[in-house]
């Protein structure tokens, strides 16, 4: 017999009931949350302040950051309110907005990472041209398109798993209202919902991960025209952290939801979600700001002005 009070609260069960770790965790994460809005806010900063970085490339970095930083912001908050509150509770609506905003970004992201290596491959093939064919006219739809690709994706999710009906638990077992924990709790029929994110994230990855293989096989077939093993070795440690980045931000999107419902792991796949909503937005600063030299050296630039600043 299932219980038929429709429920208007959840109750995120996180990592664990113990008040210690549970302290050692909010330092943790806290930590992680201002690194994460440090490094993304101030590369935007730097790319708007360096008239050096304005150039497409860093325009979609920035935006990439500033979404990372937006992701992150829609999950750590409450989950730092959470490590410090007994009830850990979240309304209807507020688990919603969560759900819409974190899937939002993150789509967002997987459509500037495919942009990114497009803009990439518009630069090597014929760097003449590059101006005309990236121009604001043409970098600013694809920045649009990324952000609007987005809001379509959460909005269909989001809708759909909030039609649902959630009558015998309000537990989620996670620390953000994520799909898999909420369709896990549902007392609906939930193969349509499961249908849907299989084959609708499917189609996000498959599409952007074709454009980013498709204009990095290309890229390398210019690469390996070219005469200077110099220029071949400036190409590839300048595209390396790219490929770093979306290796490891599809690698683990298609192991948290290209996988039969069967499969799930609730607390395996939590720690996964966490990975790719907090860890990596904290992660992108490090990995294209370390092996790209505009960047650092705006980097040093910024740090000039503000000891002479201070001084």
């Amino acid at each position: 017999m299932k219980n038929d009070t429709e429920v208007t609260t959840f109750v995120l069960k996180g990592f664990t009931d113990n008040l210690e770790l549970q302290v050692v965790l909010f330092f943790l994460f806290l930590a992680i949350y201002l690194f994460t809005l440090t490094g993304n806010l101030g590369l935007v900063s730097l790319v708007f302040g360096d008239s050096q970085l304005h150039i497409p490339m860093y325009y979609f970095l920035s935006v990439l950051s500033f979404s990372d930083a937006c992701s992150s912001s829609s999950v750590t908050p409450n989950m730092l309110v959470d490590f410090m509150s007994k009830t850990k509770a979240i309304s209807f609506l507020g688990c919603a907005t969560q759900m819409f905003l974190d899937i939002t970004f993150g789509t967002t992201e997987c459509f500037l990472l495919a942009a990114m290596a497009y803009d990439r491959y518009v630069a090597i093939y014929n760097p003449l041209l590059y101006s005309v064919n990236m121009s604001p006219r043409n970098y600013v739809k694809l920045i649009i398109a990324s952000s609007v690709g987005g809001i379509a994706h959460a909005t269909l999710h989001t809708v759909a798993t909030f039609s649902l009906s959630f009558c015998a638990s309000n537990e989620i077992r996670h620390v953000f209202c994520d799909i898999p924990p909420l369709l896990a709790i549902s007392c609906s029929n939930t193969h349509v919902n499961q249908l849907l994110l299989f084959y609708i994230v499917g189609f996000v990855e498959i599409f952007t991960v074709l454009i980013i293989l498709i204009s990095y096989g290309l890229i390398l077939l210019v690469i390996l025209k070219m005469h200077s093993a110099e220029g071949r070795r400036k190409v590839f440690s300048t595209r390396g952290s790219h490929l770093t980045g979306v290796s490891i931000y599809h690698g683990t999107i298609l192991f948290m939801y290209m996988r039969p419902s069967s499969s799930y792991a609730l607390d395996h796949d939590m720690i996964m979600s966490i990975f790719y909503t907090i860890m990596i937005p904290m992660l992108n600063p490090i990995i294209y700001s370390l092996r790209n030299k505009d960047v650092k050296e705006g980097i040093k630039k910024a740090f000039g002005r503000i000891k002479h600043i201070f001084s």
